[in-house]
């Protein structure tokens, strides 16, 4: 028994991205992902700044490099609160969460 291919959805009525991804049943892995992408950008764009390696900040955090890695790599949404919280301290920042 063969299946028929679904043809895609119609973008007709939709009046955002948002709006399309939420009926794909997407909207939350992609609001997760760009949430971390962010993050990630925005811990790096500190070490920059301060002149800190991803060695050093292992090193101040008492962590593995693995972790640091894992940190900073945007597909990797496996982070804790603590964690994020670690980092921004050592490279000068505070971590900020609003329910909106």
């Amino acid at each position: 028994m063969t299946t028929e291919p679904t043809a895609p959805r119609s973008l007709d009525g939709l009046t955002s991205v948002d709006e399309f991804l939420a009926g794909e049943g997407k909207l939350e892995a992609f609001e997760a992902i760009a949430i971390k992408e962010v993050l990630a950008w925005q811990i790096e764009s500190a070490m920059k700044e301060q002149k800190i390696s991803r060695k050093g900040l292992a090193e101040r955090m008492h962590t593995s490099r693995s972790q640091v890695s894992r940190l900073l790599d945007p597909n990797d949404g496996n982070v804790t609160l603590t964690t994020l919280q670690r980092a921004a301290e050592i490279v000068g920042r505070k971590v900020r969460i609003e329910l909106v």
